[in-house]
């Protein structure tokens, strides 16, 4: 869905207060090569509830002993520039300024997964009182961001959180128990989680 950058100029789509909005009604950004934000809002979403939500056996038994650390919200830039070094990315200079904006306001979280103190792996993603909207992860050693998955679905089952939105379903994800459902199914949800205020920390 790009209608709004027929309806805006791309400063505006970056303006916190408009990304949040979007955000809150199931949008996601992501930039074209050339820079250009476009925001999309499919009709199908690939969601986690997250009452829901599995942790593969494997993964369970390799977390029992794996020489992680996991910490929140430490190191949320520095998750998103590892996020955005990929030959190809939709994480553009312009958005990575617009994330410190959101930052700084209070919407952007992370989870962070450190080995010898070093940052390994994590993941961020927009928080709107009772709803997650995943954004990215990365990985620098095997199942560092599958574990930052676990670590942040134990962070929201204890808050209250209703939905993680993952925008696209994938192999990596399915495991985890995404589901597609239509738009109108995800209103729901949404309308649900909107109705307590829920502090992701």
């Amino acid at each position: 869905m790009n209608e709004y950058n027929r309806l805006f100029d791309n400063d505006k789509l970056l303006e916190p207060g408009f990304m949040i909005s979007m955000y809150a009604r199931g949008s996601f950004p992501m930039a074209d090569e050339d820079g250009t934000v476009n925001w999309y809002m499919p009709d199908t979403r690939a969601v986690i509830p997250v009452s829901k939500f599995n942790t593969p056996r494997s993964l369970k038994k390799f977390m029992q002993t794996a020489p992680f650390e996991y910490r929140y919200d430490t190191a949320i830039m520095d998750v998103i520039l590892k996020c955005s070094e990929r030959d190809k990315t939709w994480i553009s200079k312009e958005l990575i300024v617009a994330y410190e904006r959101l930052i700084n306001l209070g919407y952007v979280h992370s989870v962070e997964v450190y080995e010898n103190n070093v940052l390994v792996g994590g993941l961020y993603g927009i928080s709107f009182r009772g709803a997650f909207f995943g954004e990215s992860m990365f990985s620098r050693v095997p199942q560092a961001s599958k574990c930052a998955v676990v670590k942040l679905f134990d962070n929201l089952t204890i808050k209250g959180f209703e939905i993680v939105d993952v925008q696209y379903i994938t192999e990596h994800l399915k495991m985890f128990g995404t589901i597609e459902i239509s738009y109108d199914e995800y209103v729901e949800i949404l309308v649900r989680a909107y109705k307590n205020e829920i502090e992701f920390l």
